[in-house]
């Protein structure tokens, strides 16, 4: 803590955890897999270079032709050697020389808009701010981040909508919709000059159109649509607690991030991570929350915020909320420094209030709280 800063208060093993409640009736593990909720046991098995991706379909991709398949369905040395190639992208300092230029500038151009209107709608401000973002990491940047935000959102909306016929009518139109908009320009840019985005890889690996088109969805939803949880859950806690917000913006950088790690400890936005072993058919499903909450190794008050007590307990501040092992999220650093920056920059505008909190709903595919409906104002400029 810097000299000037005021420490949140923490008073008593009372729970704040703000999605607990809608977890606790829709989470649940799929038959024939076992939940796992203790720390250390989950860290072995993540770490376990036996163990496989699981969930998500995974035991159903086909890695035949692994130069074929999203990232994230690969094991091994494929997924080594996949993860060494996009790496420079999600280092400190891409993330300080590129990532920190567009993350200002769109949240001073949002923030602008929001100004000008005098009230606005967090989730999809922060949902702007992440696809502009992740798109600049993917190579999605021949389209405007503000039309493409709602293009991707109503894609995976239909996605999660089912299964029948009508769904999958909507979902094949905002698919094509987003393809032809998109990433067909994206792909013709890069192919009369190569960048350094994941776009490029793929067209150097001689991807096909269409596993281009999966790539570019697998992270819209890992980095778009993770990070607008994110922003809005800790806005709402910063909103209904006076002394965080003054903590947060008293904190310097070390401190923002500390506060920042810790809500995300008890509200992970992806709350089940499925693994299985091929030696033994063994299925586990590591409860997020609970191992977040795990007394050995998060100490007293588990569901209580303190941004001290990584530091205190010589833990990594996240926890397992980005996962762990091979698999760790890749755009750890990019969700946090983008969140931060926004978050910083919000909650300075003169007059900013929640005029509505966020209505709470559950995204099935991630296991996870959605945030929609956070109406904000200000004063008007």
């Amino acid at each position: 803590m810097q000299d000037g800063e005021t420490a949140p208060i923490i008073d008593g093993n009372g729970d704040e955890r703000k999605s607990a409640c809608l977890a606790a009736r829709h989470m649940a593990v799929p038959d024939g897999v076992r939940r796992v909720e203790c720390f250390a046991d989950a860290r072995d098995i993540l770490r376990n270079p036996a163990s496989r991706q699981g969930g998500a379909g995974a035991e159903h991709v086909d890695v035949g032709d692994p130069e074929q398949v999203p990232v994230f369905y690969l094991d091994g040395e494929m997924h080594r050697k996949r993860r060494a190639a996009i790496a420079n992208l999600f280092t400190p300092k891409a993330i300080a020389t590129r990532h920190a230029r567009v993350m200002e500038q769109t949240t001073d151009a949002l923030l602008a808009r929001f100004r000008t209107r005098g009230r606005g709608r967090l989730d999809a401000i922060s949902f702007e701010l992440a696809v502009a973002v992740a798109a600049e990491i993917v190579g999605l940047t021949e389209s405007p981040s503000w039309q493409m935000a709602p293009r991707i959102d109503a894609l995976l909306r239909s996605a999660l909508a089912g299964k029948g016929l009508m769904a999958k009518l909507a979902s094949a139109v905002h698919g094509l919709r987003f393809y032809w908009q998109d990433v067909r320009p994206a792909i013709k840019a890069r192919r009369r000059q190569r960048r350094d985005d994941i776009i490029s890889q793929t067209l150097d690996k001689g991807y096909s159109t269409r596993a281009i088109m999966i790539e570019c969805m697998t992270y819209a939803t890992a980095g778009m649509v993770t990070t607008r949880e994110f922003i809005t859950m800790v806005a709402w806690h910063l909103f209904d607690r006076p002394d965080l917000r003054r903590y947060f913006l008293d904190s310097d950088e070390a401190g923002q991030f500390a506060l920042l790690e810790e809500i995300l400890r008890l509200e992970p936005v992806a709350a089940m991570i499925q693994r299985r072993a091929d030696d033994n058919g063994d299925r586990a499903g590591i409860d997020i929350r609970a191992v977040n909450a795990d007394p050995a190794v998060v100490g007293t008050c588990p569901h209580r915020i303190d941004p001290g007590r990584a530091r205190r307990q010589g833990q990594n501040g996240g926890y397992m909320s980005f996962g762990d092992g091979p698999h760790t999220c890749p755009g750890r650093q990019v969700a946090m420094h983008e969140t931060r920056i926004f978050l910083d920059r919000l909650f300075r505008v003169p007059g900013l209030r929640l005029l509505q909190a966020p209505d709470l709903g559950w995204n099935q595919l991630l296991m996870g709280y959605e945030l929609r409906n956070a109406w904000i104002g200000c004063e008007r400029t």
